[in-house]
């Protein structure tokens, strides 16, 4: 007995370590990117990185602004906008979409969550040309609102996936006992689905805004003064000149900074999501 707990012993700490290892070495390139941006272009460009060089804060006085001239606040609220509005309207639409596909579910409810898989098969580039030219002719070339459509329009499918799986997880007796009691459907969903699929539903979004957030092909394609948005502000450091490795770093690590914040915020219900079934 003492043999096998020594070895159970042995094993758990092995996987710690494992977990460990794997955990530092996804973490590294981001903490690489953080010290790089605090570092001198000299410094940063040396290989490898010197880890001892003097810190400086010039790459994010550079990001604000201070010696490019270039503000970055517009470009963060057109994403902010994009990112945020096309969530709720995601939600909107995935939430009544699910609760047809899981709860109640319509005649060849297979075949539509098909059809929304489906519509990820074709590469993003290949409906760059049409979504262009439909663009141009209706006017809505470098605007929120094209951004709007297109982002909810790429996280609808991937909604409706993960809406389903969680709403599936609402006890069907519970509804129904409701609906004896005489309540009503959107009374249904205000008191019992909500509050079982809460994790779910925050789980949908924060994914649905970091996609929307990091989105940078359609971005850069489709806008260019009024509504062009943060990945495509981070792309204006490079530049013929070179490669400033810590101008552009202040700059990826100040742009993934609401993402981050977002994620911490919304761990808790993260991890409660997406234990429900959606992605396991």
């Amino acid at each position: 007995m003492a043999r096998t707990a020594r070895k159970r012993k042995s094993a758990t700490l092995l996987l710690g370590l494992l977990a460990w290892a794997v955990g530092l070495l996804f973490v590294a390139p981001a903490a690489w990117m953080v010290l790089t941006s605090l570092h001198g272009e000299a410094d940063a460009a040396t290989n490898p990185p010197s880890l001892l060089a003097p810190l400086t804060l010039d790459g994010y006085a550079n990001f604000l602004g201070s010696t490019s001239g270039a503000s970055p606040i517009p470009p963060l609220l057109n994403s902010a906008m994009a990112s945020i509005i096309s969530t709720v309207l995601v939600l909107a639409l995935s939430i009544p979409a699910a609760y047809a596909l899981s709860i109640r579910p319509v005649k060849k409810w297979s075949d539509v969550m098909f059809f929304f898989l489906s519509t990820k098969m074709l590469p993003v580039v290949a409906g760059l040309l049409p979504i262009y030219l439909i663009a141009k002719s209706t006017g809505l070339l470098d605007s929120i609102l094209l951004l709007v459509i297109l982002y909810t329009s790429m996280n609808l499918p991937i909604a409706v996936w993960m809406m389903r799986s969680f709403l599936s997880e609402v006890p069907v007796e519970i509804l129904e006992a409701a609906a004896i009691d005489g309540a009503s459907l959107p009374a249904i969903f205000r008191r019992i689905i909500v509050p079982i699929s809460g994790p779910g539903i925050a789980a949908t979004a924060l994914i649905c805004f970091i996609f929307s957030w990091n989105e940078l092909l359609f971005a850069n394609v489709l806008t260019s003064t009024a509504a062009y948005t943060a990945p495509v502000f981070l792309t204006s450091f490079v530049t013929s000149q070179g490669l400033f490795l810590a101008k552009v770093c202040a700059a990826a690590v100040a742009i993934s900074l609401p993402v981050l914040i977002a994620g911490f915020a919304a761990q808790d219900k993260l991890v409660q999501g997406l234990s429900l079934g959606a992605v396991k």
